[in-house]
């Protein structure tokens, strides 16, 4: 299981993910579920992968592969015209993988498990969000629901959903996602740091802000233990009830 979050705002975009692989009590990994495609000063792509590794791992490295294809009419991450067109490669890739390997994993009962969120910038358009299906299909965010997530989500979903909103502070979001984060690795083994965190801002068309967040992070552990205290403060406020 993980955990990723994507949230679309005013002033741009933000990308949270964890770093947790397990197949298994004893087969616990790290690995990146966070892949990142650049022109600077042209287009800066985000995928978050949640679900099956292999099948996640195969999306990527086939999206990655058609960018060395030499066929000028081949359509990659670099050449679509729109983020929509961007949505629409990785739900191809998506398919492609299936096909290549859906009836293999059902014959040995394991389901084609896997979603990817998209976002990022072109030049000409605006930032944009979408949520990829395992069956490739997609949705896109919008400014009255300016979030998605995907892998463990319920955890992390209630402080989102109280909190930010289309028009929201970046780093008041930034706050937010690290709560939501702290949240759900309390409440789920199979999500734990370290995070890798991403702000890309409107138009700046470069992906120059991006930071992993350890357990030892001193901001992380300073909102970890204010959320925890906060919370047990609020709690012991509040009226008790006076029924019986």
């Amino acid at each position: 299981m993980t955990y990723c979050v994507g949230l679309l705002l005013e002033q741009g975009l933000l990308f949270a993910s964890d770093t947790r692989t397990n197949a298994g009590v004893d087969q616990v990994a790290i690995a990146p579920k966070m892949h990142v495609f650049e022109q600077a000063g042209k287009r800066v792509i985000v995928l978050l992968t949640a679900g099956n590794l292999a099948i996640t791992q195969s999306v990527v490295n086939l999206l990655t592969a058609q960018l060395k294809s030499k066929s000028k009419s081949a359509k990659h991450l670099y050449n679509v015209d729109s983020m929509f067109d961007v949505a629409g490669l990785v739900g191809e890739a998506m398919r492609t993988v299936h096909e290549r390997d859906g009836d293999h994993l059902q014959k040995h009962g394991i389901e084609f498990s896997a979603s990817v969120l998209v976002g990022g910038q072109i030049e000409g358009e605006r930032p944009r969000l979408f949520n990829v299906y395992a069956a490739g299909n997609f949705i896109e965010t919008c400014s009255e629901t300016p979030y998605f997530q995907i892998g463990e989500t319920k955890y992390g979903k209630p402080i989102i959903d109280r909190v930010v909103k289309h028009n929201s502070e970046m780093m008041d979001a930034v706050k937010c996602v690290l709560i939501s984060f702290d949240s759900t690795i309390r409440s789920n083994i199979s999500v734990s740091a370290p995070i890798d965190l991403m702000i890309y801002r409107t138009d700046s068309l470069h992906a120059d802000c991006k930071k992993r967040i350890t357990e030892q992070d001193p901001y992380y552990a300073t909102v970890r233990k204010g959320w925890s205290e906060g919370l047990k403060s609020v709690f012991s406020a509040l009226p008790s009830p006076d029924w019986c």
